[in-house]
């Protein structure tokens, strides 16, 4: 009775100790007793495998599926660990007796492991003092043991089979709790390594062998029933892979990747290593690409490789698992057989080793990643891949190009689309694959991506959608080394017309059409952009008159408030739109559209449409048979409400006398880029009293000022030298008496226009009048002159032609004396020769003559002169203010006259010469 006190008291402390720091497996144990508490106490259900001894603690997934590893299981009830039954009881009422680790391996039924311990001397150790583990194997396990390996162990029982017992022992008392996941633990047999994996299912494993009766108390340590018998483990996965004859392929292939090293090295992973067989099933095309392309090479290894352990015993259902190459693999059970993307393809399962374990498989797995991207296509694209090849597109892939593949699935082939001729279903599917390599996660709103077939597809993207023009995608995007793949619901039909063209070549959109006219608001049609637009054919306006348009266009606000309703900014189409939920669309008045997705079309409002996502250059249509109006406004007019709910059923329109509709501002139309504005400056000749007179006008003049420049050497140029003294006679041309509050500044600035000659004005209030251009008969001199008051230190003459030019620039004369004078800057051309006269006014100390060309110059530059009293002669850019920088050509005028105040030209150069010698 003591004894079972004892027992009973630890137990319970074990137990609280185990429900303040609990394990999966002791969760999964807990669970168990509560799916059997109508059994009695302490009573666990288990599931059993049909067919086999397997019997498993299930998670809540494998208990209401009934099956572990796809196979019928049943219910079997059973004493939980640490309890069991007493005759004519209900339950496992009583806790079991507690002994040492040699009684104990009796009380679980571990008899084979018993005897073993027995005949092989380790039972008076396990009897003894001590704190100890024992990994026990079942039965069962011992069985299983290849009979070869089972009779070496026995016939050798005080070494061998003693060392293997210990090999299963450690030393010191750890029970499941204290057993983590990708521990080792250092063994009682030289301190060889046992790895322990414990599972997120409650799977408990030992070197792979799985813990099916644990935390059985002893006096002197803790007993651990196992499935099978473990064997001492020494050399890594690189190790195995070295030796194997069955994995030199994988050797060869790890070894010119670069991975082979790293499976050398500690860690904890799991490797479905493909046999010989399986890199031969491959064809030889992929199998020689691949091995060439080390990145491909690498990519397809890792995708063979867990940073985890996995044994088989753990796996209870199919699971997906990330690779070193970045995706996922499921891994799955079908009976006794281990299953990877759901395909029976292991070979012989947990070869363990010191950093990890190996399972061999028959097939070779190809992530997408060292795929082309013709490989990514899976079953439900076999139509468009099909297609491509048959069309020959596949061949135009470049071997160092990268594509998308926009793959619409296999039900949207069509017999209709199937009927098409070779050339129009050609021009389809060149539209559904991209020039470039674009993820999923590169795509954004309003991108524009370009395909083979030259054209450029638009991208939305939506709360639950991407969609591309008329098409959104399903799961499955894939990337590949050379490009990438979406999946599609339907065929993309890229937009070819404008909205407007859509409505008028369609025919059923007349009374809309005139009605926008009307309006003014045609040209939205027309613009670029990205509208939605709900269309009401003619029957939306059935039975409305001419003199119903005429009072509707009566109110352009109210007209205008109606159509708009109709349009919504941004492109929505019914893939895009999230399914059993209300979209609000804004308007362009402001007001919602209420809008739902419903089995391929959509409602508006309430109305349905006729036809759906009819792409357009600017926008998507969507056609509706009833006329649209915004709830929560109401209506002010009682003929108008008359016309509207004669047109509108789907609401009740309310009535407020004087109710008036808000003006829209139409900001939103863009201004038509072909109608130009031309800034003209006119002459008016005679005795203005403002000299400037300007109509802007921007664009192309229809008449222009032209100066043709012809450039050349002349027939003698002569540069003379500079004379300096005091010139016996300096005299001002033209003098201005008093003190004017403002001088006026004629800058010649010369530039490179790009048609017309630019004259840009400066204005201001001169107290004196100056005439800037002069004209006087047949002169064999032409000079533009300019007079700047001051003391200048300086006179020079810059350029003096002589004789008779071909063709003098002859330009008006304003005489008289204007009250205002508009002062000029001349922006020309980029002439050859550039005459530049500066004269500055008082006593100079120097008067230089720079160039003198003299004769008759065999090209000069010509100016040509439209004369009359044209509508327009000159083309003018008007800009008023101070210029940020010109080149500037300052004419200061100095020269000798006589006495009767003619100026000899001839006589004043020759003199100038003279006085140089």
């Amino acid at each position: 009775m003591k004894l079972l006190f004892v027992a009973a008291f630890t137990v319970f402390v074990l137990s609280a100790f185990d429900q303040a720091d609990s394990s999966a497996y002791d969760k999964i144990v807990t669970h168990s007793r509560i799916r059997a508490k109508n059994e009695g106490p302490n009573v666990c259900a288990l599931q059993q495998v049909m067919g086999t001894k397997k019997k498993y603690f299930s998670t809540c997934r494998n208990w209401y599926q009934g099956t572990i590893c796809g196979k019928k299981a049943t219910v079997l009830y059973e004493c939980c660990p640490g309890y069991m039954k007493l005759d004519g009881m209900r339950g496992c009422p009583a806790v079991a007796p507690i002994d040492n680790v040699y009684g104990t391996l009796g009380i679980i039924q571990a008899s084979t492991t018993q005897d073993y311990s027995d005949i092989s001397k380790l039972r008076e150790e396990i009897e003894g003092q001590g704190s100890y583990t024992f990994f026990a194997p079942s039965n069962e396990a011992w069985d299983m043991l290849d009979p070869e390996v089972r009779a070496g162990l026995v016939s050798n029982v005080n070494i061998e089979l003693y060392n293997a017992l210990h090999y299963h022992m450690v030393n010191k008392r750890l029970l499941t709790k204290d057993l983590k996941n990708g521990m080792n633990v250092q063994s009682m047999y030289n301190d060889m390594g046992l790895l322990i994996n414990h599972y997120s299912n409650g799977v408990v494993t030992v070197n792979c062998a799985r813990i099916i009766h644990g935390n059985q108390i002893a006096t002197n340590g803790v007993v651990h029933m196992i499935d099978r018998v473990i064997t001492g483990v020494g050399n890594t996965i690189q190790d195995v892979i070295d030796v194997e004859d069955d994995l030199t392929s994988l050797s060869a292939a790890a070894m010119e990747s670069g991975l082979l090293e790293q499976l050398g090295q500690p860690g904890h992973y799991t490797v479905f290593a493909p046999t010989n067989e399986a890199f031969e099933k491959l064809p030889r095309s992929v199998l020689e690409r691949i091995m060439r392309d080390k990145v491909a090479l690498k990519a397809l290894l890792k995708f063979h490789i867990l940073d985890s352990v996995q044994c088989s015993e753990a796996i209870m259902a199919g699971s997906s698992y990330e690779t070193l190459e970045g995706n996922n693999i499921e891994i799955g059970c079908d009976g006794d057989s281990l299953t990877v993307n759901g395909i029976k393809m292991v070979k012989r399962k947990d070869i363990v080793t010191s950093n990890g374990v190996i399972h061999l498989i028959d097939q070779v797995l190809i992530p997408d990643s060292a795929k082309q991207v013709m490989e990514l296509a899976g079953p439900s694209q076999s139509s468009f891949t099909d297609m491509v090849a048959q069309l020959g597109l596949a061949s135009e892939f470049r071997a160092d190009g990268e594509y998308t593949l926009l793959a619409p699935l296999n039900a949207a082939f069509t017999d209709e689309v199937m009927r098409m001729d070779q050339r129009r279903l050609r021009f389809i599917i060149e539209n559904h694959i991209l020039k470039l390599k674009v993820v999923l996660s590169q795509l954004y709103n309003g991108q524009r991506l370009e395909t083979l077939g030259g054209k450029f597809l638009r991208v939305f993207i939506y709360r639950t959608a991407v969609c591309i023009e008329n098409s959104c995608m399903v799961r499955g995007s894939k990337e590949g080394r050379n490009g990438a793949l979406h999946l599609f619901r339907n065929i993309i039909k890229p937009a070819e017309n404008s909205m407007f063209e859509i409505l008028t070549k369609d025919g059923r959109f007349s009374v809309f059409l005139q009605l926008l006219e009307v309006a003014g608001l045609t040209d939205l049609l027309r613009q670029e952009g990205d509208w939605t637009l709900f269309a009401p054919t003619d029957d939306a306006f059935q039975g409305l008159s001419e003199q119903d348009i005429r009072l509707l266009s009566s109110d352009p606000n109210a007209l205008r408030t109606i159509l708009l309703y109709h349009f919504s900014n941004g492109v929505f189409i019914a893939g895009g739109m999230e399914g059993g939920v209300t979209n609000l669309l804004k308007s362009i008045p402001g007001y919602n559209l209420r809008v739902k997705a419903v089995n391929d079309s959509i409602l508006v409002n309430e109305v349905k449409a006729a036809d759906s996502d009819v792409m357009a250059t600017n926008g998507v249509v969507h056609i509706v048979k009833s006329l649209l109006y915004p709830g929560d406004v109401p209506v002010g007019d009682q003929q108008l409400l008359t016309i509207l709910k004669r047109l509108i059923k789907y609401i009740q329109i309310k009535y407020i006398q004087g109710f008036r509709y808000k003006e829209i501002p139409l900001t939103f139309l863009i201004p038509d880029s072909s109608s130009t504005i031309t800034k003209v400056t006119r002459i008016i000749q005679g005795e203005p009293t403002i000299t400037k007179v300007t109509r802007v006008i921007e664009g192309e003049p229809s008449l222009t000022k032209v100066t043709r420049v012809i450039e050349g050497e002349p027939s003698l140029t002569k540069v003379t030298r500079v004379i300096e003294g005091e010139p016996s006679l300096t005299k001002v041309t033209r003098v201005i008496e008093g003190e004017p509050s403002l001088t006026k500044v004629t800058r010649v600035i010369e530039g490179e226009p790009s048609l017309t000659k630019v004259t840009r004005v400066i204005e201001g209030e001169p107290s004196l009048t100056k005439v800037t251009r002069v004209i006087e008969g047949e002169p064999s001199l032409t000079k533009v002159t300019r007079v700047i008051e001051g003391e200048p230190s300086l006179t020079k003459v810059t350029r003096v032609i002589e004789g008779e030019p071909s063709l003098t620039k002859v330009t008006r004369v304003i005489e008289g004396e204007p009250s205002l004078t508009k002062v000029t800057r001349v922006i020309e051309g980029e002439p050859s020769l550039t005459k530049v006269t500066r004269v500055i006014e008082g006593e100079p100390s120097l008067t230089k003559v720079t160039r003198v060309i003299e004769g008759e110059p065999s090209l000069t530059k010509v100016t040509r002169v439209i004369e009359g009293e044209p509508s327009l002669t000159k083309v003018t850019r008007v800009i008023e203010g101070e210029p940020s920088l010109t080149k500037v050509t300052r004419v200061i005028e100095v020269t000798r006259v006589s006495s009767d105040g003619h100026f000899d030209a001839d006589a004043e150069i020759k003199k100038l010469l003279e006085e140089g010698q």
